[in-house]
Formats: structure tokens, C-alpha cells, sequence
């Protein structure tokens, strides 16, 4: 678990500093950029496309680890558009709540 957290860590933080030199090469036009390439029917476009779909299923399990509850879903709101940021903290807090329970972290508190 270690090792986990670690690699959780190491891509939050390179995430981090990779989005601040695109903010300063390109501002803050990330969706006009994101949905541009998705217009354009391009290889740009499909990996977009591809990564939006990965961002719902990662608010889906989020949502559904929470029980569809309000929190739950704001939190799947948070996964959706924080993307791997938001996933690297999530998981970080959640392995330390649950004591390393890989179960835990997958299925959230079920009784």
C-alpha cells in the first residue's frame, strides 16, 4: 500500500506542475482546446473523447462507492471535472481511512 500511495503522490504532484506550465504556455481555455479537437475528428479528438469516458466511469464509482447520496455525488461532480487530480487525493485519503483495505477502497461501506 506504500507503493500505492507513493504513486498516487508522485502523480498528483507531476499532474500539478505539468497543468501550471500548460496554464501559463496556454491559459485557462481548456474546454474551447478540449472540445475543439473532439470537433475535429482527429486522433486529438478520439483520446479526448476516450478520457471523457474514462472521467464518468470514475464518477459512477465514486457516486456508487457513496451510495448515490449527496455527498456522493458531489464528490462524483469533483471526479468528473477534477479528473486525475481529484482521483490521486481521493484514493490518498480513502487508503488512509480504510487502513490499506484494498476491498474498502473498491467497494466504500457495505454492510
Amino acid at each position: 500500500m506504500i507503493g500505492f500511495r507513493i504513486l498516487l503522490t508522485a502523480m498528483f504532484c507531476i499532474l500539478t506542475i505539468y497543468t501550471g506550465i500548460a496554464v501559463a504556455g496556454s491559459g485557462w481555455n481548456l474546454l474551447g482546446v478540449f472540445f475543439g479537437d473532439m470537433a475535429k475528428m482527429g486522433w486529438p479528438g478520439q483520446f479526448n473523447l476516450d478520457f471523457m469516458m474514462m472521467l464518468a466511469l470514475s464518477a459512477l464509482w465514486v457516486a456508487w462507492r457513496h451510495r448515490f447520496s449527496p455527498a456522493g455525488l458531489g464528490l462524483a461532480t469533483l471526479a468528473f471535472f477534477g479528473g486525475s487530480s481529484f482521483l490521486c487525493v481521493y484514493l490518498l485519503v480513502v487508503s488512509m481511512r480504510t487502513g490499506g483495505s484494498v476491498r474498502d477502497i473498491l467497494l466504500g461501506a457495505r454492510a
